[in-house]
């Protein structure tokens, strides 16, 4: 209990609010990378998501083209960027792997959203006279943005804990304490780096997951469940306010 009370003690002294190596300015730049990163991948990886799962069409290299990308090493990948880029480059490789490792879950996301919505609603929809891009916009979209989102918020998710390992290459970010610490072994400084992580994270996807819930679309969650039989939904019908 020590190493954590150390940890809380380390988070709090005045000494980690100012500066160029501040808390502040340290978790800025971890969210600066973060965002910008999951922008880009959602970017390219949403429309053609959405394009796939409208069309049927290419669902299978797309399922390749993810598993490629998420078994290539991240911190390998933006090393071998960085040499290849040079060292005046960094930031760039640095963005370059979180865009990679955030394309899968987008991309799968917003394909499976569609591929996830009953073929007789799009019948019904395309019977009523609806163009392709009105079942597109009003239907499939609303209808897949769940499951988008939940895309989003394991793409998130994975960058904030990836954002982390550029520290390596002298990009700041909440890794910076972590990396600094290990070698100086300043474990309440390694600590209290990764208890910071963690936090940001576990915000991170409590708001993403009361946005994955507030996104299936109001007629969805009124629906009576599969199981519920006719007559009990009558009775509740029927039952008083």
């Amino acid at each position: 209990m020590n190493v954590f009370a150390d940890a809380f003690a380390w988070l709090f002294s005045p000494e980690r609010w100012e500066g160029a190596y501040a808390l502040p300015v340290l978790f800025g730049q971890h969210m600066f990378y973060t965002i910008v990163s999951v922008l880009i991948a959602a970017v390219i990886a949403v429309p053609l998501g959405w394009l796939i799962g409208h069309t049927g069409r290419g669902r299978e290299i797309a399922v390749a083209v993810s598993g490629a990308a998420r078994a290539i090493p991240s911190f390998g990948l933006m090393v071998l960027l960085v040499l290849l880029l040079g060292v005046l480059r960094i930031p760039e490789a640095a963005i370059i792997t979180f865009v990679l490792l955030a394309i899968p879950s987008l991309l799968a996301g917003a394909y499976t959203g569609f591929e996830a919505v009953d073929r007789r609603v799009l019948d019904s929809a395309r019977s009523m006279g609806m163009t392709e891009w009105q079942v597109f916009w009003k239907v499939e979209v609303p209808l897949g943005m769940p499951l988008l989102v939940g895309g989003l918020r394991a793409a998130l998710l994975q960058v904030i804990a990836t954002v982390t390992i550029a520290a390596y290459v002298n990009l700041g970010g909440l890794g910076w304490p972590i990396i600094q610490g290990i070698p100086l072994r300043k474990f309440d400084q390694v600590l209290g780096g990764a208890i910071l992580v963690a936090v940001l994270a576990l915000i991170v996807d409590l708001l993403l997951a009361i946005a994955q819930h507030a996104a299936v679309p109001a007629g969805v969650r009124a629906a009576p469940r599969p199981r519920e039989s006719r007559s009990t939904a009558k009775a509740t019908a029927a039952a008083p306010a």
